[in-house]
């Protein structure tokens, strides 16, 4: 049992190898490895199209089992910039954060609200709006910025202003307390222990309020832990507390519902339209 254990494991983390970034389409300038605060993780790469102006914002927050990752695998950000700022003039930024066990997933979560709160602070230089902000992460970012988005309070204590929306895509943890309540994988174990407290703490269906921001959560129809079912849970709970909540089930697999966001097809053309209504509000 505990060589299939580690086996699983492997494989997840195998998934999120770092891959070299192909070079951003020609009219796409990029600014690499801006701080938003003293450790060396906490950086970001902003693309930015070639002449924006109020452009609205798409900040990526990686995957990579809380453990690992980068913020310039192939991924991440090959084909959301080539659509997003290539196609559609918006500004990418795509950061890292620290990791799981030098950190725990709270100060995770800061230092993403902390880079929410640069990125708004800076917006204006790069010619973007700060408040036409679109959130997004795969897997463990997905965690983290749904666990930020059920309740903004979390990201407006460090200086973080309103944002637009989320794009969840693909957490197996966004029912954190019903994942560790049920046989799992090691790894979660090593990121979330053994306190049922601590588990509530960070678990984004358990945080949810009214002023949830809304938000779109995708999941793999292909994996067999349950992300849809967790997904589901999160935006009937969503609803209900009176948030905007979407679900958009996809026949990809883990890996694909990140890295093939952003190229032609319905899946990114959905994307789009939950984005696209979230701009247009006033």
């Amino acid at each position: 049992m505990k060589q299939t254990v580690h086996r699983a494991t492997a494989a997840l983390l195998a998934l999120v190898a770092v891959a070299a970034l192909a070079a951003p389409p020609a009219d796409v300038r990029r600014l690499d490895d801006l701080p938003y605060g003293t450790d060396a993780r906490q950086r970001m790469d902003v693309f930015l199209p070639a002449a924006p102006r109020e452009a609205p914002i798409l900040l990526m927050v990686h995957g990579g089992a809380w453990m690992v990752g980068d913020k310039s695998m192939s991924r991440v950000v090959d084909a959301k910039v080539a659509h997003w700022v290539g196609e559609r003039g918006s500004i990418v930024v795509s950061i890292n954060y620290r990791m799981v066990p030098e950190v725990d997933v709270q100060a995770q979560a800061r230092d993403v609200a902390t880079a929410l709160a640069t990125v708004q602070a800076r917006a204006a230089e790069w010619g973007g709006d700060p408040s036409r902000l679109v959130l997004m992460g795969h897997s463990a970012g997905a965690h983290l910025v749904a666990l930020l988005s059920a309740d903004p309070a979390r990201a407006a204590a460090l200086g973080a202003g309103p944002w637009r929306g989320t794009v969840v895509l693909d957490s197996a943890a966004i029912d954190t307390v019903a994942l560790m309540s049920r046989r799992h994988l090691r790894l979660y174990d090593r990121v979330f222990g053994a306190d049922p407290a601590y588990w509530r703490s960070v678990s984004p269906t358990a945080a949810l309020t009214p002023r949830a921001v809304p938000t779109l959560v995708v999941c793999s129809t292909l994996r067999r832990d349950d992300s849809c079912g967790q997904a589901k849970v999160f935006v009937d709970r969503a609803r209900a507390v009176g948030a905007r909540s979407e679900l958009l089930p996809q026949a990809l697999d883990h890996a694909d519902v990140n890295g093939e966001l952003g190229r032609p097809g319905a899946y990114t053309a959905s994307v789009d339209a939950f984005i696209d209504r979230l701009l247009d509000a006033r």
